[in-house]
């Protein structure tokens, strides 16, 4: 017969299972000691009954005894309900969970069962957190000896090295309290090259919000019957057979063609809508494997190769390569269309199928790890969108100045001609930099927070994948960029006194830009490194 657990006793369960955890080394521990006791008590006992020749009253000592059995093997009862025990009266589990917590690193820590070629599992964190490449300078948690360097003493010969050109700025901010730490002609408008896709990156979340997402969809026209592919101005639409979570050109060629013949239809006219972006579609920079012209309808970001971020050759229109794509997509499913045109979808046409980008917060860490110039241009052209404005380059700089002026950051010097920062006429201050990065370190904007989750890591993702080999790889988290003369580095560090800091490093007149990366890199590790005050 199974007995059911009585209701109040599932009630009290989880409260004498966390007691019996609290006690259970020393009952434990009272076990052993009283078991001999018990033991003579109980012969004692024995012994004493076979010689009486009667019943009798049982004494006070005997009540005693019975009380303190008894006990014991209630506790033990207790005791037993949480779990194993072994010899020396530790439950199991918890031994087991003690030493896994002392053990230094997961199974991988140190690139076991790591293939060659294969990406590095992350490793474990230290007590005391160092640099990742077991770089001797401590990047802790306890604060520098009495008497140690100021912030100036160490940064400023640093930035001053021959590498970073002649002319330099910089500032480092406590992102807790907002008090800045060190600047040097922090207020100075420099070019700022791909820092730039910082900015960008907090005006768009402060337009559109972190869950917006954007939609490319088809529609088809009741008078003419035409269908019409509608570019939503999604930077990451893919044709790839396997989309990896991004909206899919074939899933929507599937949806198209499902409607369609529900309808009958197996032959249409196709034509494109790519009228929600106006103004130049190529940058000022011309044709460039940095940068695709900017359209509202785009697969692959136009690339030519299976490649999905650096540079690659582009083709010329976009929007025409995606509607062609398209239409062969179409031709698969068993609908035969005309060669793709330029067209407008009118308020009269009717939706046929859709497919939504992820959220845009997770748009902005793609952009912002891989320095993506494609995804920056669209998300300035949103921008603009979400603000009233044209959806241009013009539209886009004007709102995303407009965006951080509301914000009440620091634009005093700052000019924005483009998304990107592929404009050498940009101009960002190091003061408006780190203002940026606190700004979406802030806890009461929470939807800013992918600006610092996407900084690519030092040492291991992004534009950072290949640098820090001997400095802070790990701990620096921050934002490149490069252009001819131009070197800038600007992201989040926690320094050897535990606080998060936000800096920026601007250089101009660099002539090797290797030199300058590296001298860049061997300031933020010494941030990193330094318990300064």
């Amino acid at each position: 017969m199974v007995v059911p657990e009585l209701r109040p006793w599932r009630a009290a369960r989880p409260q004498v299972e966390r007691i019996a955890n609290a006690v259970r080394p020393r009952l434990a521990r009272t076990v052993t000691a009283v078991k001999p006791r018990a033991a003579r008590l109980r012969r004692a006992l024995a012994s004493r009954s076979s010689h009486l020749p009667r019943p009798r009253a049982v004494g006070t000592w005997q009540y005693t005894a019975g009380a303190v059995t008894a006990g014991l093997a209630l506790a033990a009862g207790v005791v037993t309900v949480a779990g194993p025990w072994d010899a020396n009266g530790q439950r199991t589990a918890e031994r087991d969970r003690a030493i896994a917590l002392e053990r230094s690193g997961g199974a991988d820590h140190g690139g076991a069962g790591t293939t060659a070629g294969a990406p590095r599992p992350a490793p474990s964190a230290a007590p005391v957190l160092v640099g990742l490449d077991g770089a001797t300078a401590a990047v802790g948690t306890k604060k520098a000896a009495p008497g140690g360097k100021p912030l100036p003493d160490v940064l400023g010969p640093l930035l001053d090295a021959p590498a970073l050109g002649d002319g330099h700025a910089a500032a480092v901010v406590d992102m807790t309290t907002g008090k800045r730490l060190y600047g040097t002609d922090s207020g100075e408008a420099l070019t700022p090259a791909s820092t730039t896709k910082i900015a960008t990156a907090v005006a768009a979340l402060s337009a559109l919000g972190p869950d917006h997402r954007f939609t490319t969809r088809t529609a088809l026209e009741p008078d003419t019957g035409e269908l019409v592919l509608v570019g939503g101005g999604d930077p990451t639409l893919t044709a790839r057979k396997d989309a990896g979570g991004w909206a899919g050109l074939r899933q929507l060629a599937s949806g198209t063609a499902e409607a369609l013949k529900r309808r009958g239809i197996h032959k249409i006219t196709l034509s494109y809508d790519t009228t929600l972006f106006t103004g130049p579609a190529l940058h000022p920079i011309g044709v460039n494997d940095n940068l695709a012209p900017v359209s509202a309808l785009t697969a692959d970001e136009g690339r030519t190769d299976d490649s999905t971020s650096g540079p690659a050759p582009r083709v010329s229109d976009p929007a025409q390569d995606a509607a062609t794509k398209f239409a062969g997509f179409l031709k698969d499913a068993g609908i035969t269309t005309t060669s793709p045109g330029p067209s407008k979808a009118s308020t009269r046409a009717q939706g046929l199928a859709t497919v939504s980008s992820p959220p845009l917060s997770d748009i902005v860490e793609r952009m912002l790890t891989n320095s993506d110039n494609d995804i920056a241009e669209t998300l300035a052209r949103q921008t603009a969108l979400a603000s009233g404005r044209p959806g241009s380059f013009d539209g886009g700089a004007e709102a995303i100045s407009a965006r951080l002026t509301k914000l009440g950051l620091p634009m005093t010097g700052a000019s924005f001609h483009d998304g990107s920062g592929l404009n050498r006429d940009d101009r960002l201050t190091p003061d408006l930099l780190t203002g940026l990065l606190a700004t979406a370190g802030d806890p009461i904007r929470p939807g800013l927070r992918p600006v610092l989750t996407g900084l690519p890591v030092a040492g291991f993702t992004g534009t950072l994948t290949s640098r820090y080999a001997d400095g802070a790889a790990g701990v620096v988290r921050a934002k490149t960029g490069t252009l001819t003369g131009v070197n800038t580095l600007a992201g989040t560090v926690v320094d050897a006194d535990g606080r998060l800091l936000a800096f920026a490093f601007m250089a101009s007149g660099t002539a090797d830009p290797q030199a300058a990366q590296a001298a860049l890199d061997k300031a933020a590790s010494a941030l990193a490194g330094c318990g300064c005050g």
